[in-house]
């Protein structure tokens, strides 16, 4: 599992650990990591030996960083020029340090090199590069090194012009091929479109960990997170201790959402998949292990409920939710019973001691919460997760999992084929599956999201993808996943 910490939390932890440390121990640690990744960056594309460097130099510690890295790498014979950004807040000591390696300043951004070192802004920054800084990375396109190649970009830290704490990009920012970060994960290695600047990302442990006093505020799970969370049958399983999961959805005018939802549960881990509404006679001849009734009042015994996909938003939509939200089983919502829930008509049902998991886009997020989840989509997704008493799963590149004690995951997998037209009936119909199999609310959503993440990537191998494709996918993935 990947953590990340605020910044306000790891600047308290840098805090008290720079407290028991000889006067910038922290910094030297920070360097020598930075400065061994760019050398075998390096080393892959002729040696560190010769290699043009040039530092894109800010102010404060992360310029440091940057400027000590380029001393270590001087040394070992590379030519190395910073450009200095704002001279008159330049770390001078790694200045120093610098010229003293053999590394020289420049006061214009080099036609080529090998490789960019961007130390421009740290964590404490916000908003978009300003636009001296901004015309500079515009720039950096148009370099060349000495295979002919563009150079390979390293941030130092997050790369500069992204938003740290909400993973949002607001302006300008370095798209990095590599960044290397200190101490702790950070919110915009994980989430957001700031995720996507940091190209691959490397942790150097500084020793900061003991210090981290505060939880984290991103949470990300691995493959083996998932796989140890998967529910998976014994020798004394049967149908009904695997759990049985109910659909209330789809209709006879769009039975695509039971079909699909079905398509998701029966690749679940439980042992049945119960079906009510009025897309019966579909789902029956298309998944004939399907047990299938008219009503949920008529679907016999369920471990958790799905509702709302292709349900509409009728008198007999108003009925079946309710029905649903009567029981004392999980229940997840989804679609056009998220819709329903807007009015207000039924916030005395949602005051129920069972689970109750949303699954917006950020359509029917705007409708629930009355806004867009705007930049800082976590925070959004934690705040309708406290408001609702229900676990949020709130889709998009980087779905968000958000819990009402303000617990919060982002999901590594998603892929722009999961926007496709019956995506999120699947991963419903899989969620419900988890949830009947009696895994907890939120390691459901996160295990859901995960594992429909990687069967879109598998779908988009052989071309374009829909729906089913995606459905078809689950199951050569779990395969891969749970060995």
């Amino acid at each position: 599992m990947r953590q990340a910490w605020r910044v306000a939390d790891v600047r308290a932890a840098e805090k008290s650990l720079m407290a028991t440390l000889p006067e910038g121990t922290l910094m030297q640690r920070a360097a020598a990591g930075l400065a061994r990744r760019c050398a075998l960056i390096l080393q892959e594309t002729g040696g560190v030996y010769g290699a043009r460097v040039v530092l894109l130099i800010g102010s404060g510690d992360n310029g440091g960083d940057a400027l000590y890295a380029g001393a270590a790498l001087a040394r070992r014979g590379a030519q190395v020029r910073a450009l200095l950004l704002t001279p008159e807040r330049v770390h001078l000591a790694g200045l120093a340090a610098l010229r003293a390696a053999g590394g020289f300043t420049t006061s214009e951004l080099p036609s080529r090199a090998d490789l960019v070192l961007d130390g421009i802004v740290g964590i404490g920054g916000s908003g978009g590069l300003r636009p001296p800084a901004a015309s500079v990375v515009r720039r950096l396109g148009s370099l060349r090194g000495r295979t002919g190649d563009r150079p390979v970009i390293v941030a130092v830290d997050v790369p500069s012009g992204v938003t740290v704490d909400t993973g949002d990009v607001a302006g300008e920012a370095v798209d990095a091929d590599v960044t290397v970060t200190f101490g702790c994960f950070k919110p915009a290695h994980l989430i957001g479109p700031a995720a996507v600047k940091c190209g691959a990302i490397e942790l150097v442990d500084i020793g900061l960990g003991p210090s981290l006093v505060i939880g984290p505020a991103v949470r990300v799970a691995e493959a083996s997170d998932i796989a140890a969370w998967w529910p998976v049958p014994g020798p004394a399983s049967d149908k009904y201790t695997r759990g049985v999961v109910g659909l209330a959805t789809g209709s006879a005018a769009y039975p695509g959402a039971a079909l699909l939802g079905s398509a998701g549960a029966l690749a679940g881990p439980t042992g049945m998949v119960r079906y009510a509404g009025s897309a019966h006679p579909d789902v029956v001849r298309a998944h004939p292990s399907v047990v299938v009734s008219p009503r949920v009042a008529q679907a016999g015994r369920v471990q958790a409920w799905v509702c709302g996909s292709g349900l509409g938003t009728g008198d007999v939509a108003r009925t079946e939710l309710r029905s649903v939200l009567a029981t004392s089983l999980p229940v997840l919502l989804d679609a056009d019973a998220i819709t329903l829930l807007v009015g207000g008509e039924f916030s005395e049902d949602l005051r129920r001691d069972a689970p109750v998991v949303l699954t917006p886009h950020d359509g029917e997020f705007k409708r629930l919460a009355g806004e867009a989840p705007g930049a800082d989509r976590a925070g959004a997704a934690a705040r309708l997760a406290a408001w609702t008493n229900a676990v949020v799963l709130l889709k998009g590149d980087r779905t968000i999992v958000a819990t009402p004690a303000g617990e919060i995951w982002a999901n590594p997998t998603g892929d722009p084929s999961l926007a496709t037209a019956g995506s999120g009936d699947v991963l419903a119909g899989l969620l419900g599956s988890l949830l009947a199999a009696g895994l907890p609310a939120v390691k459901a959503a996160v295990a859901a999201a995960y594992v429909h993440g990687l069967a879109g990537r598998h779908a988009a191998l052989d071309g374009p993808v829909t729906a089913p494709d995606i459905a078809a996918s689950l199951r050569p993935v779990l395969l891969d996943l749970l060995g």
